[in-house]
């Protein structure tokens, strides 16, 4: 599936420069955010203030972790059937089943390889 509206949600500003780097080559077409508060995150969601066609969802960050997030965004009905891809640095085997239940569309560890991150992207945007 192509995505054109992908909104990042991840505290980490170098990371987000990094994957926004990589959209850059990769899709030209894309529109791009990033917020880097998930509590912000979800509130501009469910006020319907952005509108993204995917998420791309960091796991470990301050206030609200991402499987946090998950599970506040799945009981909205406006903003639950919104595709969302785990990018993490990190990913628990035993996350990856619950976000399997949570609905997560994939997941992925994020790679320190710009030619890594690229692919990643070409397969998903």
């Amino acid at each position: 599936m192509r995505y054109k509206n992908i909104l990042q949600i991840d505290d980490d500003y170098d990371d987000c420069d990094f994957f926004l780097e990589a959209l850059e080559e990769v899709s030209a077409a894309a529109s791009y955010t990033a917020i880097h508060n998930p509590v912000q995150a979800l509130q501009k969601l469910v006020c319907n203030e952005i509108h993204p066609d995917v998420i791309f969802l960091d796991i470990n960050m301050p206030m609200m972790n991402g499987m946090e997030l998950l599970v506040e965004m799945n009981k909205k009905e406006l903003i639950k059937h919104i595709p969302v891809i785990i990018l993490s640095t990190s990913i628990p085997s035993d996350f990856e089943n619950k976000f399997q239940d949570l609905g997560a569309a994939g997941y992925y560890v994020k790679p320190n390889d710009f030619g890594a991150m690229k692919t990643i992207l070409r397969n998903i945007v």
